[in-house]
C-alpha cells in the first residue's frame, strides 16, 4: 500500500524551478503507488505564528488563527511523508515555507502530539541560483531530528535562476528517483 505524501511548495513561482522539482518528485511518487497532495503556499493566506501557545492538536483546526493553514493541518496530520520544497533565499527556506513550518507547531500543542514521530518521514527539494545549501541543510537536519522524522533525502539544484533554467538538468531525474523510492 502506498504512502500518503504532502508537499509544501514554498516557491512564489508556480512555474519556477522549485515547482519543476515538485512535479518530477510527484510523478515518481505516484508511479510508485503513493498519493501526493501539493500545497502551493503562495496561493494560501497564511499568517505568521503568534506564539500564543493556544493551539490544541486534537482539534480539527488546531491553531487559534483561521487562515490557509486550516487546509494543511488535516493533510499533514494524516500523512506519512512531508516534503519541504523551496527556493534558496538568503541561505534558508523561503518565507512562505518558513511561516507554514512555524505554524505546524499547533499540531504539537495541547491534547496530543500529531507532528512529532508517528513513523513519519521527510524530504527536501530546493532550487537556487547559487550553491550555498549548507545552512539550510543544518536547519533541515535539526528539524527532522527534533520531530523524529526519518530523512529520505534531498535534491539541491544549484545554478538555476530564471524560471525554466532547471529543464534538462539531472536534478529533475534525481527528484523523480527520490519520489519513486518511496514505497
Amino acid at each position: 500500500m502506498g504512502k500518503n505524501i504532502v508537499v509544501l511548495n514554498g516557491s512564489p513561482r508556480r512555474n519556477g524551478n522549485t515547482s519543476a522539482l515538485v512535479e518530477s518528485f510527484t510523478r515518481g511518487a505516484e508511479e510508485a503507488g503513493n498519493t501526493v497532495t501539493v500545497f502551493f503556499l503562495d496561493a494560501l493566506d497564511i499568517h505568521g505564528c503568534k506564539g500564543c501557545f493556544g493551539g490544541h492538536s486534537a482539534r480539527e483546526s488546531p491553531c487559534t488563527q483561521r487562515d490557509g493553514m486550516e487546509k494543511i493541518y488535516p493533510a499533514v496530520r494524516d500523512c506519512q511523508v512531508l516534503v519541504l520544497a523551496s527556493p534558496l533565499y538568503y541561505w534558508n527556506l523561503s518565507g512562505q515555507l518558513r511561516t507554514a513550518v512555524d505554524r505546524l507547531f499547533a499540531l504539537e500543542e495541547g491534547d496530543g502530539n500529531f507532528l512529532r514521530g508517528h513513523d513519519r518521514a521527510s524530504a527536501l527539494l530546493m532550487a537556487a541560483e547559487g550553491h550555498g545549501f549548507d545552512d539550510v541543510l543544518t536547519y533541515y537536519q535539526h528539524l527532522t531530528e527534533h520531530l523524529r522524522w526519518r530523512d529520505l533525502g534531498h535534491v539541491l539544484a544549484g545554478g538555476n535562476c530564471d524560471a525554466g533554467d532547471i529543464q534538462g538538468k539531472p536534478a529533475l531525474e534525481q527528484a523523480f528517483a527520490l519520489g519513486r523510492s518511496i514505497q
